[in-house]
């Protein structure tokens, strides 16, 4: 399969994932866009369309005034207005994406996330990826208290062929982190995926628990973990909001996950959190398939959302 099928086929996927809410939005402005001049009225219902697919108070003000600025009282026509928002949009999105480097030995992961966010799923389909490009990958089952998780897991581990690292039921997880990096460190991997416990973010012990695993990694390596990627349930809308930031005030998260994309009515919520804490998105989930977590990448994803495929077709 070459690299531009493969990329048309992902872009098909993310077309039919973001289907709920592309059909919202276009719907939307079909009904919106119907009068020759873009007038406060038009500007009103589009602001108003934004803010129900979750886009946000804040940036759907600033996409409108911008619109209102580049085409008041002119005559427009709905594909100038889609591609007058995709252009600011895109000048949001694109700046966030980023690679995850494996540029260490190996390069330590944490997975963070409430539970039913996707998380342990996620955590497999990486490593089955990871694995897939030569990458020498070892899975940490750092949720000592669910053995539903740890079994999860091990499928994945199983089918990526990766080692998982697992300890007692209710044992600390901590130790456990610690003991899987020194193995990790000794077999020269070049990943180390830890899933954490998934935890209720308005849980403070358990955040503090999360807080030690990290502290007690450090002692290995002062830069671990390299990466601390929160997984969202994008069906949750403006909650995730609230999630990013206790997360962060808990540990260092530098990136995010959005899973569930293919479920939701409202993935304008990636664009508020991309505009409201400007932190990278290293993956979109669109599926349950293992090729249904891929990269983000902005233009594609906006281009989707309002219902302009021509990247798919370039």
């Amino acid at each position: 399969m070459t690299e531009q099928t493969e990329n048309k086929g992902w872009f098909s996927r993310l077309s039919a994932g973001l289907k709920k809410s592309t059909n919202r939005i276009t719907e939307g402005l079909t009904s919106i866009v119907t009068k020759r001049k873009l007038d406060d009225e038009m500007l009103t219902d589009i602001e108003d369309l934004l803010l129900a697919a979750d886009v946000g108070y804040n940036t759907s003000h600033r996409l409108v005034s911008t619109l209102k600025k580049k085409r008041f009282q002119q005559e427009v026509t709905l594909d100038e207005v889609k591609t007058t928002l995709a252009e600011d949009l895109s000048n949001i999105l694109q700046p966030l994406e980023q690679p995850i480097l494996i540029d260490q030995q190996p390069a330590v992961i944490f997975m963070v996330g409430v539970n039913g966010s996707g998380k342990t799923t996620t955590t497999g389909k990486l490593a089955s990826q990871w694995k897939a490009e030569g990458k020498k990958v070892r899975i940490v089952a750092a949720d000592t208290f669910r053995a539903a998780a740890v079994e999860q897991l091990a499928v994945w581990a199983d089918r990526a062929r990766v080692p998982l690292e697992k300890g007692l039921q209710d044992s600390d997880a901590a130790a456990l982190v610690y003991m899987s990096y020194e193995n990790s460190l000794k077999h020269k991997d070049d990943v180390l995926i830890v899933d954490t416990a998934g935890r209720l973010h308005t849980k403070s012990t358990l955040m503090e628990e999360l807080k030690k695993v990290v502290r007690v990694t450090q002692k290995l390596n002062p830069d671990a973990p390299h990466y601390t990627l929160l997984v969202l349930d994008s069906n949750i809308g403006q909650n995730t909001i609230q999630q990013v930031k206790l997360f962060q005030e808990a540990v260092n998260v530098n990136g995010l996950i959005l899973t569930k994309l293919d479920g939701t009515a409202k993935a304008g919520i990636v664009i508020q959190l991309a505009d409201t804490f400007k932190l990278p998105i290293f993956y979109l989930g669109v599926g349950e398939g293992i090729e249904d977590l891929r990269p983000f990448n902005g233009q594609a994803f906006v281009e989707n959302l309002l219902g302009l495929n021509s990247i798919m077709n370039a």
